[in-house]
């Protein structure tokens, strides 16, 4: 079955054949990033590009000079992050790169003040009969270990992180960046529901360990969306 495009305010993601399409955790990547003070930023895993876009309009608000790179390893996704960049408000500041983030070469930037990843999470050793889906999904085709490898190589000494994981791979990953001299000095606690258990981790990555920022949020009250949530969607969501 056909997959439909999702329709933000400012832009359209095509989705068809994308190894994973657009999801919350992705929503909430775009939306939460700290865009301040950047110029250059990088997407790794950009999959459709809709971190990269959501990243393009908030700086596009506000800074008359910068671009964005979308990385991804499958070839779909990167047409589809091409097409959708293209496509946007912004296609002259956009650029989609094929390639295996552990591999990426020029021509790009020396560096990047901000680095977005909604990474591969799975770590279990059953994977996806799909294997467009697993390359997604699952940390055979991007470990942990590269992830940071590949962020300290790109980051500007005063760039910052950001990623989205489930609980126990966000830990993981911040107890793994601290022996490489990255320290996590933002995190926001994402739970569906007040009463349900933790199940995602915004995270913040730097080289300087400032004083830690740490926030319990939901994504739901009752039956309605909470206002975090809402004002954190607020310029990208169409409705709701």
């Amino acid at each position: 079955m056909a997959l439909p495009a999702f329709q933000f305010k400012k832009f359209e993601v095509a989705q068809q054949g994308a190894a994973h399409p657009v999801g919350t955790d992705a929503v909430l990547l775009g939306a939460w990033a700290d865009v301040a003070g950047v110029s250059r930023f990088l997407d790794i895993g950009t999959g459709t590009g809709v971190v990269a876009l959501m990243a393009a309009q908030r700086l596009a608000a506000n800074t008359a000079h910068w671009e964005g790179f979308g990385v991804d390893i499958h070839p779909a996704s990167i047409a589809l992050a091409r097409e959708n960049f293209r496509k946007s408000p912004w296609a002259a500041h956009l650029h989609g790169v094929e390639s295996p983030v552990q591999q990426l070469k020029g021509p790009l930037p020396a560096s990047f003040d901000l680095i977005l990843s909604n990474p591969p999470f799975f770590s279990e050793t059953t994977t996806s009969p799909d294997k467009t889906r697993s390359l997604g999904r699952h940390t055979a085709s991007l470990t942990p270990q590269e992830l940071l490898t590949a962020a300290l190589t790109w980051l500007h000494p005063q760039g910052r992180f950001c990623a989205v994981l489930p609980a126990q791979e966000g830990y993981r990953l911040c107890e793994l960046a601290v022996p490489m001299g990255l320290y996590w000095t933002k995190i926001v606690e994402v739970h569906s529901k007040p009463e349900k258990p933790l199940e995602r981790l915004l995270i913040q990555l730097e080289r300087t360990p400032y004083p830690i920022s740490r926030e319990r949020v939901c994504l739901q009250e009752g039956a309605q969306r909470s206002e975090w949530f809402r004002s954190l969607a607020a310029d990208f969501y169409l409705a709701g």
